[in-house]
């Protein structure tokens, strides 16, 4: 597993965490946003009137309505991004990280419009009697690019498990253990049966489903979300002002924080934010194409708001939670995860500044020689460690009260322990302590600083569950429309239910493998799509300026 995590970071590396990707993505959206004349502004309103079906014409080719299209496509991007991707982000980068989130979601409401428009416009209907559509079609019947059209459709089929499968369960089952107990291959075995029973329906029950837990899960997340920024209103303003100002210069250390510098929460942020809402990444062309209208721009425009909710509403209400509860600088008692611990030579002191700066240096990729891994024997007493010469890290931060246990936390361990470049050798030992913490815990620690107290983290825990599992539930349809593509229609059953044994898979799986596997997809997927669109670009413009040719008359 550590190798397979090896492996993806260094294609990780090369791609999403890669400098050149944040500005390719960002510079798409700033390019079609400025030729198409800022159209997620001129647009909104009339989006709005689209969607709630004020402008149908009757009976029109497409399977679901505008209203199920959006809500099927908000399902598959509204998971846990806004939960624990946010959480995430601001972990990594500081309160500017909400900023590049900010900044993503902004043109990406453009790049969404796009994308949607030219794979609703190229869609076909399946020998099953279904619409199919998104980014390959475009490829394959336009660009003439059968070879793009079937990379793409291979990279949604992974990314259907790299992004709406594995991290969804994975998430789910984490959360559920932490607050109410419960066996992670029970709840991934029991959500893999509901999975298949609703996925099996096909678009149909699959947008029924979804047109009624997309508006549920928003307003029980919200009301607990707002428990917590009223109850920490003080803090609303400068918590503003850090996004703000921190956006420029960087976060400095603060608490537990070491601090992240301007380039490092620009990455994070900007990464994050595709995460969140998929623009471009080409995900929910495919369920737009579903949509029942002849107007292809008219759809394109109800995807406008898609990362205006995801990302813009939902991921700064998040974001609002954590850092006005101030959760994101502290330092809380957890079991250290192996991906997130490591040993470095020498003593070092949070109470340092010097210290602290050569860690900052090395965490942010400033000067990653600023200090070197630990190789070496550590001799511990009754779960304490009585040796020096080295210092733990985990979770970015300095680790506090570290105790050392074997089969459970109730049994210390005593005797020698192998550390060899930074990492522990023996696998059965268990580390706790004081450390920041980040993802769903650090969310579902924010939560419990408002109104409700400790019953707050109960509602991450519900929000969580219904946000992913509605995901996997779109993220399914994206993969088997792809595989229509690929093979047809025989292939969907045979996808659909490798899907679900995922599912379960992911909820007993390494939460870091997982995110790494994702990380890799989701890029892989995009690159093709933002190549796509910019090729039409010429047809984009001449397609919105027909559709306006059509409303005036």
């Amino acid at each position: 597993m550590e190798s397979l995590l090896d492996f993806f970071n260094l294609i990780d590396g090369f791609l999403g965490s890669a400098a050149w990707f944040p500005y390719v993505l960002l510079g798409v959206g700033a390019f079609f946003t400025i030729y198409l004349k800022f159209p997620q502004i001129r647009f909104f309103k009339h989006a709005w009137l689209v969607v709630t079906g004020k402008l149908d014409k009757g009976d029109e080719p497409g399977d679901t309505t505008h209203f199920r299209a959006l809500t099927t496509a908000l399902s598959g991007t509204v998971g846990t991004g806004n939960i624990s991707g946010v959480a995430f982000a601001i972990f990594l980068g500081g309160p500017a990280a909400l900023f590049w989130m900010w900044a993503t979601a902004f043109l990406g409401m453009t790049t969404k419009f796009v994308e949607v428009t030219l794979s609703h416009k190229y869609r076909v209907k399946t020998e099953d009697g279904t619409m199919a559509g998104g980014p390959m079609y475009y490829m394959d019947r336009r660009l003439n690019m059968k070879w793009l059209a079937v990379a793409f459709a291979i990279a949604t089929v992974i990314s259907s498990f790299g992004t709406g499968n594995l991290p969804q369960s994975n998430g789910i089952a984490t959360s559920i253990e932490s607050t109410f107990g419960f066996s992670p291959m029970l709840v991934g075995g029991v959500l893999a049966i509901i999975l298949g029973l609703v996925i099996l329906g096909g678009i149909q029950r699959i947008a029924a489903v979804t047109s009624k837990i997309v508006p549920l899960m928003a307003v029980v997340y919200i009301i607990g979300a707002f428990a917590v920024i009223f109850a920490n209103v003080e803090n609303i303003g400068p918590a503003f002002g850090a996004v703000i100002s921190d956006a420029f210069t960087g976060s400095a250390a603060a608490g537990g924080f070491l601090g992240a510098t301007l380039a490092y929460a620009f990455n994070r942020g900007v990464n994050r934010g595709l995460f969140s809402n998929e623009a471009g990444q080409g995900s929910a062309p495919i369920a737009h194409a579903a949509a029942k209208t002849k107007e292809p721009v008219s759809e394109g425009m109800v995807s406008i708001l898609e990362p205006f909710i995801d990302t813009i509403i939902i991921c700064t209400i998040t974001g609002l939670v954590i850092l006005s509860s101030g959760v994101w600088k502290e330092k809380h008692q957890n079991i250290f995860d192996r991906s997130d611990m490591m040993f470095i030579a020498g003593e070092y002191q949070e109470s340092k500044n010097e210290d602290v700066q050569v860690l900052f240096k090395h965490l942010n990729k400033v000067d990653e020689d600023a200090i070197t891994n630990f190789t070496g024997e550590i001799q511990v007493v009754n779960g304490v460690a009585v040796s020096d010469g080295f210092t733990l890290l985990n979770s970015r931060s300095f680790a506090e009260d570290v105790t050392y246990s074997v089969g459970s936390t109730e049994d210390p361990y005593t005797g020698r322990l192998l550390v060899e470049d930074g990492a522990l050798v023996k696998q059965s030992i268990i580390v706790e302590g004081k450390s920041l913490v980040h993802s769903a815990n650090l969310t579902a620690i924010a939560f419990t600083r408002g109104f409700f107290g400790e019953y707050g983290k109960y509602i991450v825990s519900i929000g969580l569950l219904l946000f992913a599992f509605s995901t996997a539930i779109a993220w399914s349809y994206y993969g088997d429309r792809a595989m229509t593509y690929l093979l047809g229609p025989r292939s969907v059953m045979p996808y659909r239910v490798i899907y679900c044994a995922g599912f379960f898979w992911a909820a007993i799986s390494d939460t870091t493998l997982v995110w790494a596997l994702s990380a890799v997809a989701i890029v892989v997927m995009t690159l093709p799509n933002l190549f796509g669109i910019m090729m039409l670009r010429k047809e984009m413009k001449e397609s919105v300026n027909e559709y306006w040719e059509k409303v005036k008359k």
